[in-house]
């Protein structure tokens, strides 16, 4: 149980950080986000996209936000255009420090959702295609989408064109070695078109960008200790002493954004992480 699951059928409950695990069965339960405000149509979980306010999601929610945390306190003062912004939750985060932030998804729901929940005066919500949005920006973030994509080379290089010449391009996938089943050469994830290794990443963004620097993304705090647990032993103990749900009913949404942290390479050990992110300039 090193690595943790995604919701691509039904759902069941197991003792991993996300508690869910793919079948071919149905019905498939529905899991949406409660606690919404007023007015705001929750959304469900599809296993596209990652979400707040969804327990059962709380460690993908946070693996994310981890990452937008980090790139806020770097695009402070800038005007910034968060692609396949989703829910809405990233940007929200870019605009505390932004100068100017839009979000831009082509999903119906979802842009009807973040343009309702997600208020302020900087900023904005677009329905569209990465592939096709344009506005002049001092950044672009792409996170955990670049996967999806049928042509990643041509969406860097319309990228590049947004930022010009002295902007910046924050751009994240999973790590297939961590993300796949071990010895499988891919994850079971039907959205994904392709998942990287450290050097296929950081040589597609050099396709496009003179400068790129490559971070990985690792557990910390809490989730490194539950990494050495595992290790030990833990998954025997909490079976057999009747704890695991109890446990994992706690600790999941206990996981915050500070249990990840991104270190530079090549100093980190890239196959090891969990996500790459590319920092790239022309």
């Amino acid at each position: 149980m090193g690595a943790p699951a995604r919701v691509w059928g039904r759902v069941l409950f197991t003792p991993v950080y996300s508690r869910a695990v793919a079948v071919d069965t149905d019905p498939e339960p529905v899991y949406e986000q409660g606690d919404q405000p007023p007015g705001v149509p929750p959304l469900a979980l599809t296993g596209e996209r990652t979400l707040p306010d969804v327990p059962e999601e709380n460690y993908w929610f946070r693996r994310h936000l981890a990452v937008y945390e980090w790139i806020a306190a770097r695009v402070r003062g800038l005007r910034v255009i968060d692609m396949a912004c989703g829910e809405g939750y990233g940007s929200d985060v870019l605009a505390g420090t932004a100068a100017e932030v839009v979000g831009v998804d082509a999903n119906p729901e979802a842009h009807e959702h973040a343009r309702l929940r997600y208020r302020r005066g900087n900023l904005r919500f677009e329905r569209d295609l990465v592939e096709t949005f344009s506005a002049p920006a001092d950044a672009v973030v792409l996170l955990q989408t670049i996967e999806h994509l049928q042509d990643p080379g041509a969406v860097l290089e319309h990228f590049r064109s947004l930022v010009g010449e002295r902007g910046t391009v924050y751009v994240s996938t999973p790590n297939v070695l961590t993300l796949a089943p071990a010895g499988a050469p891919r994850s079971d994830n039907p959205w994904h078109v392709h998942e990287y290794r450290s050097s296929e990443f950081e040589r597609l963004c050099h396709g496009t960008f003179s400068s790129v620097e490559m971070y990985g993304l690792f557990h910390a705090r809490k989730l490194r200790a539950h990494e050495l647990a595992l290790r030990m032993g833990w998954d025997a103990v909490h079976s057999r002493v009747g704890l695991t749900k109890r446990f994992y009913d706690w600790f999941t949404p206990a996981i915050a954004a500070s249990d990840f942290a991104l270190r530079a390479a090549p100093a980190a050990d890239l196959d090891r992480a969990l996500d790459f992110v590319a920092v790239c300039r022309p």
